[in-house]
């Protein structure tokens, strides 16, 4: 564990470094830290540093840098996080639509990366919390019915389905009376535990139909393969990250295909709170460079999905992180609505 010292003036580095993006040198330290103690005491605190690994001495310069290690502990145990007032937070709840969730989650990756000027990323809804509003049959031809699914947010799905038989306009229409009358206004996870239990009170020539509207609510639950991502270009205004064009390709890559921050933002989904990726902490090798700051949101109380922010490692926590936790709290109370 570090003495009082030792954090001080870790703290008082990592600070001068994310305000002015240079190497921080004793004198600096000396002026902004506050301590009455020789520049000789700050430059052996600061290789005592450097051996325990917190921070780091660049070739061209007598000063130093943090090392993710480093930010770890200063986001761990050093900073003081900043708080939004009421007026900004107000100011942000009105950007967030609450007639659809679409619209919702498009605006919170753009006030995240607004606010932030880094890039905002919001996984969809997981599809299971939606709710359904409509299920209908419709007869194509003599043995392909087509299925259709409303979903709360809009959303319409269809499924071609091939029968073993004719099905009259009486019996589609009893099929999607059914489903209509106890599953609308439910989560489509609930559609098979409530087909289930009634499949007794079906005649068995349209338990087919059923069955099949089950499959179509597991596959868009058992998928969430969709995210919202705002401001990815910003991040070419940091020479932290744009100097190393290949890494940004990297990273633009990862923009793009989006499946491995997908996976790192389902780990959020399993946090209390926010939840901070420091360099490599993040296991995928575009990240090196970048934190990525995590939040989950929920509606009505259950966690849907995460958004966060990514920026390079040199980002303002003590800010950057309070702006995450309030966006994820306005978003959850908008989709709840």
């Amino acid at each position: 564990m570090l003495n009082d010292r030792s954090q001080i003036l870790l703290k008082t580095l990592v600070e001068r470094y994310i305000a002015d993006g240079q190497p921080v040198g004793s004198k600096a330290l000396q002026h902004f830290s506050g301590l009455d103690i020789s520049s000789a005491t700050i430059r052996n605190t600061m290789v005592d540093l450097e051996a325990l690994g917190f921070v780091a001495s660049p070739h061209t310069s007598a000063g130093r840098i943090p090392t993710a290690l480093g930010y770890r502990l200063f986001v761990d145990s050093l900073l003081t996080v900043q708080t939004l007032d009421q007026l900004t937070m107000t100011g942000l709840a009105e950007q967030l639509p609450v007639d659809s969730p679409q619209r919702s989650v498009a605006a919170a990756s753009q006030i995240l990366s607004q606010l932030t000027q880094f890039a905002g990323v919001v996984q969809s809804p997981r599809r299971h919390e939606l709710l359904l509003k409509q299920i209908e049959f419709m007869q194509l031809s003599e043995r392909r019915v087509l299925l259709i699914l409303v979903t709360s947010d809009g959303d319409v799905q269809n499924r071609i389905l091939q029968t073993e038989r004719l099905f009259s306009s009486k019996e589609l229409s009893e099929a999607a009376h059914f489903l209509n009358e106890y599953c609308s206004g439910k989560t489509l996870a609930a559609l098979s535990h409530i087909v289930q239990n009634e499949l007794v009170r079906l005649k068995s020539d349209i338990v087919s139909l059923m069955n099949a509207a089950v499959v179509l609510g597991a596959e868009l639950t058992s998928h969430n393969d969709s995210m919202v991502i705002a401001g990815e270009h910003q991040l070419l205004g940091f020479g932290d990250l744009s100097s190393n064009v290949a890494r940004m390709r990297q990273l633009f890559a990862l923009f793009e295909q989006k499946t491995a921050l997908l996976q790192l933002l389902d780990l959020g989904n399993h946090a209390d709170g926010v939840k901070i990726y420091i360099g490599g902490e993040s296991g995928l090798a575009p990240l090196d460079d970048c934190s990525v700051i995590t939040a989950p949101y929920r509606v009505n109380g259950e966690i849907v999905g995460t958004l966060g922010v990514i920026g390079p490692t040199r980002m303002d926590y003590e800010r950057v992180i309070p702006i995450v936790d309030i966006t994820a709290q306005l978003l959850s109370s908008a989709l709840s609505q």
